[in-house]
C-alpha cells in the first residue's frame, strides 16, 4: 500500500490550494479514505473524511464551507481543494487509508503573506 500527497506549498491568506493524493497497492474504490493535519505544537487533526462511494463526507468544523474532499476512483486518487486559506490552516496534510492503517509521506501546506 502506497499513498504519495502532493500539491502543498506556500500560498497567501485568502488564497486556495488543491492536494492530491495517489494511492496504489489495494482496490481504492472499495476503501473510505480521509485527510489529516499536524501543524508544530498541536494535536494530528482529522480534516476530512470520504467514504467509498463518495456518498458521504465528513469535516472538521475549522475548515467546514472552505475546503472539499473528492475522489477520482478511475485514478485511484483523492483531492483536497483548499480555499480561503488562514494562516493557520499551515500544516503538514496527510491523506490515510484507515483499512490498511497507511500514511503518505505528507505535504507540507504554509498559509503566510
Amino acid at each position: 500500500v502506497q499513498l504519495v500527497e502532493s500539491g502543498g506549498g506556500l500560498v497567501q491568506p485568502g488564497g486556495s490550494l488543491r492536494l492530491s493524493c495517489a494511492a496504489s497497492g489495494f482496490t481504492f474504490s472499495n476503501y473510505a479514505m480521509s485527510w489529516y493535519r499536524h501543524a508544530p505544537g498541536k494535536e494530528r487533526e482529522l480534516v476530512a473524511f470520504i467514504t467509498s462511494t463518495g456518498g458521504r463526507t465528513t469535516y472538521a468544523e475549522s475548515v467546514k464551507g472552505r475546503f472539499t474532499i473528492s475522489r477520482d476512483d478511475a485514478k485511484n486518487t483523492v483531492y483536497l481543494q483548499m480555499n480561503s486559506l488562514k494562516p493557520e490552516d499551515t500544516a503538514v496534510y496527510y491523506c490515510y487509508a484507515a483499512a490498511y492503517v497507511a500514511w503518505g509521506q505528507g505535504t507540507q501546506v504554509t498559509v503566510s503573506s
